[in-house]
């Protein structure tokens, strides 16, 4: 058994880590839940939004799955999911976004991976105001040769064990020339090491027209933080949205699973939660902890539930069912 720190979180987060749990538990899935706290119901009972206890205990074991986390607003602290990359150097985000059998979306047979720098860019925050008026003020994006190594490595190596054709890499160097230019010399260095695999690079505005255009031209795609978090959701959007697409942040030393969307608080308790998202990333886990069998086994039943057995899905998805009823429908395939 694999001990895994298992972070249900706000709202919905509940009932689909519950989803999850009877899932695994169906497929034999060797894992033990380590279950913890965060977000604003930990805050409202603990006073802290990631108390110590959850940090040592993803210390100790080294990976986690977490549900969807509400930051308090207003009370100081900071995004927890930038917290826990940051402090557990979780600097590979990966969102793969896969066409879904009778998922509506206009586009068809889309089947991409967002390899997103998690660490540095523009999105640490890291800024300031240039004087006392406050009407001045200045952000700073940090861009290392060695966290651009890591990541763009890592994209490549997927690629490789995948069996994907194509690596791209998104930038801006035509105007931030020393950020995202240092992040695209990195690049066209590391592919040098992969002659196997097609490399090409794109400015990302236009990245951005061709994902909405064509995005079947692309297979892994890596970029920097503020543009992979911006193009990770666009990917998401192309087949379905962000109840549909799993998310893996993973360093040397540790892992973090998650789903992206929201806490969705109008519908907690409901038994109307789409558990897809948090179910994929607990599916990228797996086969982190080399259980690629058993992981392949439950996506197979998922698009089984998801062609035939239709009425039981979540209504978000088109079907007439509940939370429960599509994870019933899921074990009944399994």
């Amino acid at each position: 058994m694999k001990n895994v720190v298992l972070i249900p979180g706000d709202g919905i987060g509940t009932e689909i880590t519950a989803s999850i749990k009877k899932i695994f538990e169906a497929a034999k899935a060797p894992v033990s839940w380590i279950e913890c706290k965060a977000g604003l119901n930990a805050y409202e009972e603990l006073g802290n939004p990631l108390p110590a206890e959850t940090i040592k205990a993803i210390e100790e074991h080294r990976i986690a799955l977490k549900g969807p986390l509400t930051t308090p607003v207003g009370t100081g602290f900071r995004s927890i999911n930038v917290t826990l990359r940051q402090k557990f150097n979780l600097f590979s985000n990966i969102r793969p976004a896969i066409t879904l059998p009778n998922v509506h979306t206009p586009f068809k047979e889309v089947d991409l991976v967002i390899f997103r720098e998690n660490t540095q860019g523009l999105y640490i925050g890291k800024e300031h105001w240039a004087d006392d008026t406050e009407k001045h003020a200045e952000s700073i994006a940090v861009v290392t040769e060695e966290a651009s190594q890591k990541i763009i490595t890592a994209a490549f190596e997927y690629a490789r064990k995948k069996e994907m054709q194509k690596v791209t890499l998104v930038h801006k160097a035509n105007i931030l020339k020393l950020t995202t230019g240092l992040f695209l010399k990195v690049g066209q260095s590391v592919a040098k090491d992969f002659p196997d695999i097609e490399f090409e690079d794109l400015i990302v505005d236009n990245m951005a027209m061709q994902m909405v255009m064509n995005p079947q031209q692309f297979d892994v795609v890596v970029t920097t933080n503020l543009f992979g978090d911006i193009l990770s959701d666009l990917a998401s959007g192309l087949v379905g949205g962000l109840g549909v697409t799993g998310s893996a942040n993973i360093g040397n030393d540790a892992a973090m699973f998650e789903a992206v969307h929201g806490s969705a608080p109008d519908i907690a308790g409901q038994n109307k939660a789409n558990p897809i998202a948090l179910l994929f990333s607990s599916l990228m886990m797996l086969e982190y902890l080399d259980e690629k069998k058993i992981a392949d086994n439950i996506r197979k039943a998922i698009y089984k539930t998801l062609v035939e057995k239709k009425s039981a899905c979540t209504m978000d998805i088109g079907g007439k069912g509940t939370t429960t009823t599509f994870t019933e429908a899921i074990c009944a395939n399994l």
